[in-house]
């Protein structure tokens, strides 16, 4: 029977619960109710035009039925915070009245219509008329600069980076003050995917989530996971990617790239096998598209993934999948699948199959097509070059000390580079040769390369410092052109915290004077109710504490009786199977006997030491009369104890004469004995000892089965457990110590300390 028990956790948050009611409605909760009506409202933003020529509208007052106000400004705008099914009313001098109900965050563009006189007074005034046109074409002016300094700043987003910084930067000042989320979020996209293309990843994140708080689009959400991916921040990408998976607004492309995106932050964080599941759910949905492109990466990803878990043929397999995938698409595509399984097995050293597939690369780059210089186009990943590959060739046979067929290898990709100006590979290439010459004892070529290195490192070294240098400017450009887009977010920024200042100030003063006029009587209501709650929950706690342990010690109790009487049926079926009928109906007879007193304390929790001792006589003359030539037993009884005097839970003590039997002596060559004695301690205590000189325990744990190592005694932890609920109820009622009797480990000693009851 499974009962439900009322912990002093549950009381504690039933409490923490009432605490935080009573709290909302006290002097000190003011602060907090303010705060949590602010998260269910929210700053509703929007224009009022006239529905004839899409004029702004100034001065139109907006009210709530939450009695909240705003005014539209020179150029139509309005803000008001407001929740959803606030009823919104427009008027103004001049106009019909309008009322407009919130369903929605999104902006507000309200149409309103002149009064019939209104719109005759427009007509005869053609100089207001005049004004109002040229304030929709400065708006209009303003977007369209910003429209063209966007679309420069994107057409140059691949080319130095100060250009389509400078473009952007005008953008954003084109739209000043202006109320225009949308456009600032498109705007702060753009940098930030500026900054990816050229790896200032910080700066790339900080402009995604720019652009995020501006306007929240699943678009850039990706591409900010994304960029935390390519910055290894991968525990923040995983969340991202997460939150993500969570919208139910994805395309089949953005679901592959979301899965792919999780599988590559779990992989960062060496969660492997997670890792290869979102590739597999990545993998299958592109096969069902038919993404070739995807499914030659996906596989790729997942070979490298049983890679780091040593998992070799599995790798093989999906690199091998990779490989062919990339043969059905065009021969750039097919170069880097190959380069990147030849990595592969030059890592798992397998260097005749890296050879073999990087010679394959040779002969296709051959293939593809030359640009106006006559070079092919191989590939837009610059470590994919003939030199490149050349020297890795090399590398691999010198890992097979196969000097003279790297030598050549070597000496073109030396040629290779220096064609076409690749110094960094020239550099490894020459310093490898001169190595190669060593080995083979051509010292004075080895000493002619070396020095033609050392020629190399030196030009590299003043390259080096130049990118250095112009790498210091770039950053110094890039940290100025970045304060100056900030410093114009900070003014808008400044404007508008002015204006939600005031707002806020008025919500609060309206706010004050309600809560003040509930508050005392909402606080002595809370404190007499939690006071009252207290004391109940504390007296209902206690009693089902109480009812809790005695159910537990009586659901134990239940359990010994059928445990104890399969071990004694077992015994029967012993003397049955060697056919000793006469021991059988023996044992029968006093197997009865024993059981009818079992089963006339089975319901009591205390019974008198007197019994118990009679049960254990019986129980261990039955084991006596299965096991003779295994022990002999001894019950020794104090004179001097008052039996009658105490009590003991019914079958406290006979499981641990069955673990000295049945794990101790039974294994004992020769034959052992058992010995139980009850003896006073003086006081209200007597001590009841179970010694036995078998194998002890150590030993007896050696001899058991896999199959018995995996099961616990049922027996004696029902008694452990007996044994903890008594205590708690009764104050340490019952202790017990359990040693070896002999140093080397032989023998048992089992002493329980029973307090009178």
């Amino acid at each position: 029977m499974k009962t439900t028990k009322f912990t002093p956790m549950k009381y504690a948050i039933s409490l923490l619960f009432l605490f935080v009611w009573v709290g909302l409605a006290s002097p000190s909760g003011l602060y907090a109710q303010v705060q949590s009506s602010e998260k269910e409202s929210f700053i509703l933003k929007g224009k009022v035009l006239l529905s004839e020529d899409r004029t702004p509208v100034s001065g139109i007052e907006i009210s709530s039925d939450r009695a909240r106000f705003a005014q539209t400004d020179s150029q139509g705008q309005y803000r008001i915070r407001v929740q959803i099914g606030d009823l919104l009313t427009f008027q103004g001098e001049g106009i019909i009245s309008k009322r407009h109900i919130v369903n929605s965050k999104d902006d507000v563009v309200l149409l309103v219509e002149q009064e019939e006189e209104m719109k005759v007074a427009s007509k005869e005034s053609a100089p207001s008329k005049k004004i109002s046109k040229r304030a929709v074409s400065v708006e209009r002016s303003r977007m369209n600069a910003y429209r063209r300094y966007l679309d420069s700043a994107g057409a140059y987003a691949t080319q130095p980076i100060q250009k389509s910084l400078d473009w952007v930067t005008l953008g954003i000042d084109a739209l000043g003050t202006a109320n225009a989320p949308v456009e600032r979020a498109s705007a702060y996209e753009l940098l930030g995917r500026i900054y990816e293309f050229h790896k200032q990843y910080d700066l790339a994140i900080d402009n995604y989530r720019f652009a995020l708080r501006q306007s929240d689009t699943p678009r850039t959400r990706l591409r900010l996971a994304q960029v935390l991916l390519q910055a290894q921040r991968y525990a923040p990408a995983l969340d991202a990617f997460k939150d993500l998976e969570k919208s139910s607004e994805k395309s089949s492309d953005e679901q592959i790239a979301i899965w792919e995106g999780m599988a590559d932050a779990l992989l960062g964080l060496n969660q492997n096998e997670e890792a290869r599941s979102y590739y597999q759910k990545a993998l299958d949905l592109a096969a069902k598209l038919r993404k070739n492109n995807l499914m030659t990466d996906l596989n790729s990803k997942i070979g490298e993934a049983y890679e780091k878990e040593d998992l070799t043929p599995q790798a093989d397999q999906f690199f091998s999948n990779s490989l062919q995938l990339a043969e059905q698409q065009n021969p750039a595509r097919a170069i880097e699948e190959n380069e990147k399984v030849a990595d592969y097995y030059n890592r798992t050293a397998r260097y005749d199959d890296e050879i073999q597939l990087r010679k394959k690369s040779l002969d296709q780059i051959q293939q593809l097509p030359k640009n106006e210089q006559g070079r092919p186009v191989y590939s837009s990943n610059d470590t994919i070059t003939p030199q490149r590959i050349n020297y890795k060739i090399a590398k691999a046979y010198i890992q097979q000390n196969q000097y003279d067929e790297a030598i050549p290898n070597l000496e073109k990709s030396i040629e290779e580079a220096d064609s076409e100006a690749d110094l960094i590979v020239q550099k490894d290439a020459t310093r490898k040769l001169a190595e190669v010459l060593k080995y083979k004892g051509d010292y004075t070529a080895a000493l002619e390369t070396y020095q033609a290195y050392v020629a190399l490192v030196d030009t590299l070294y003043v390259r080096k410092e130049q990118e250095i240098s112009r790498a210091a400017r770039m950053n110094r450009d890039i940290a100025s052109k970045q304060a100056r887009i900030s410093s114009l977010e900070q003014d808008r920024q400044l404007a508008e915290s002015k204006y939600d200042l005031a707002l806020t100030e008025q919500e609060l003063g309206q706010e004050r004077n309600r809560i003040q006029k509930t508050v005392i009587y909402a606080l002595c209501a809370g404190l007499l109710f939690l006071g009252l709650t207290a004391y109940l929950f504390y007296r209902n706690f206690r009693q089902q504490q109480f009812a809790n342990r005695l159910l537990d010690l009586k659901s134990l109790r239940s359990q010994m009786n059928p445990h104890f009487i399969f071990n004694a049926l077992n015994s029967v079926n012993n003397f049955i199977a060697k056919s000793d009928e006469r021991s059988a109906n023996r044992y029968l007879t006093d197997f009865s006997t024993l059981m009818r007193s079992v089963l006339e304390n089975s319901e009591e929790d205390f019974i008198p030491l007197t019994k118990e001792i009679e049960l254990l006589r019986l129980y261990m003359k039955l084991e006596h009369s299965r096991f003779p030539e295994k022990f002999d037993y001894q019950l020794e009884v104090d004179p001097h104890l008052d039996t009658e005097g105490f009590s003991i839970p019914p079958m406290l003590l006979q499981p641990y004469i069955e673990n000295a039997i049945w794990h101790g002596l039974r294994y004992k060559e020769e034959k052992g004995e058992l010995l139980v004695r009850l003896e006073p301690m003086g006081g209200e205590r007597i001590r009841i000892s179970i010694t036995d000189d078998g194998i002890g325990r150590k030993q007896s744990k050696q001899l058991k089965t896999k199959n018995q190592k995996k099961q616990q005694s049922k027996g004696m932890g029902n008694i452990q457990r007996r044994i903890a609920i008594l205590n708690a109820l009764n104050a340490e009622q019952v202790k017990v110590e359990i040693q070896d009797l002999f140093p080397d480990g032989r023998g048992t000693r089992v002493e329980l300390e029973l307090a009178k009851k």
